[in-house]
């Protein structure tokens, strides 16, 4: 049989036949003058059109004037303390903020105060609450994250959380009263065996009496803690599970994950939260005011040493607010607070929004 009336090429290709049995032809396309290229079509953009309605312009008014109004809120408290305050410095006969001594404001024509003092007592008593606080925060954050079960958890997180909800005064009666008997035993250890460090160093006030930064520092470590362990807590849930499933798909045990990736992925989250409670523990004033016995001897760098930090200094001297500039001193002081505790929350903010664009 031929290949024209099977319909198969020579080659062997079937092609397709007519009605009548004829196969059929292929015949080549016209090409046109221009070849094979061809002007690309033309791409249509279509344009969305975004339809503003007046409760979104409302809302977006709104929030953008809260967001002013707090900023605004802002500099107008950093200018109402300068004003007060500049009087007052004017008036000082000591440098601002290399003056130890004791404060006089009696004559307010020849003024004697500063703060290095209370600037010392404030960050030493602070820092050494945050160490307190940190490892027991990422302990507590770790345990709640991975191995708290799960009828455990929840109730732990409540009662960590509701710490940050007792009043500061609370925690200055518990501190003086319960606390500071319960741990001068310690702080006798400590003062007999280590003395030689300046740390634990002898203090002009009585040790086992517990009015002291050692008592202080301890009452501001459980303050500041369920900040440090919220703020940890959370960013430990958002560590990705993939990252966890494919260490343990490796190999790792569970403190191996909890060391090799949830601890790096939260690094941010944990130094952010500490220097929230860093911040928190810089303004704290009641607490440390019940604890602390106010001392004219200058500050020597011992956890048994006494004092007045920013807070409890202006709050003990508020029956001196009568006089403009005498209170314009403490206004000043509460100046140098002021703008400290909001570079420590910058810092922290600046923590949170660099994780955020990691």
């Amino acid at each position: 049989m031929s290949s024209q009336t099977s319909g198969i090429d020579p080659v062997g290709v079937a092609r397709p036949a007519d009605l009548d049995g004829s196969v059929f032809e292929e015949k080549p396309q016209p090409m046109s003058d221009e070849g094979d290229h061809q002007p690309p079509a033309k791409a249509t953009n279509t344009v969305t059109k975004t339809v503003t309605r007046p409760g979104d312009r409302i809302f977006s008014g709104l929030a953008k004037g809260s967001g002013v109004f707090v900023v605004a809120l802002i500099g107008l408290v950093a200018v109402f303390l300068i004003l007060r305050a500049v009087p007052a410095l004017s008036n000082d006969d000591e440098n601002f903020f290399l003056y130890n001594g004791p404060w006089r404001t009696d004559d307010t024509s020849h003024m004697q105060f500063g703060v290095l003092d209370l600037f010392q007592v404030t960050v030493f008593v602070s820092v050494f609450a945050l160490l307190l606080a940190m490892p027991v925060a990422l302990g507590i954050a770790i345990y709640l994250t991975e191995y708290a079960p799960a009828r455990v958890r929840g109730p732990l997180a409540y009662v960590i959380d509701l710490l940050a909800a007792v009043p500061s005064i609370v925690y200055g009666l518990w501190g003086i009263y319960v606390l500071a008997p319960a741990i001068a035993p310690v702080a006798l250890w400590l003062n007999r065996n280590l003395g030689f460090i300046p740390l634990f160093a002898d203090s002009p006030v009585n040790i086992a009496g517990g009015g002291n930064l050692f008592t202080g520092g301890i009452v501001l470590a459980v303050m500041i803690l369920p900040i440090i362990a919220a703020v940890t807590r959370e960013v430990f849930i958002q560590t990705p599970k993939g990252q966890i499933e494919a260490a343990l798909a490796l190999g790792a045990t569970k403190w191996e994950v909890v060391r090799t990736t949830i601890i790096p992925f939260g690094t941010s989250g944990y130094i952010s939260g500490s220097m929230l409670g860093l911040g928190r523990a810089l303004g704290e004033t009641i607490a440390l005011m019940l604890i602390l016995s106010g001392t004219s001897v200058a500050f020597g760098w011992s956890l048994f040493d006494s004092g007045s930090t920013f807070a409890t200094h202006i709050a003990s001297n508020a029956s001196e607010f009568n006089n403009e500039l005498e209170a314009g001193a403490y206004i000043a002081a509460g100046l140098v607070l002021f703008v400290l505790t909001f570079l420590v929350n910058s810092a922290a903010r600046a923590v949170v929004g660099g994780k955020g664009r990691a």
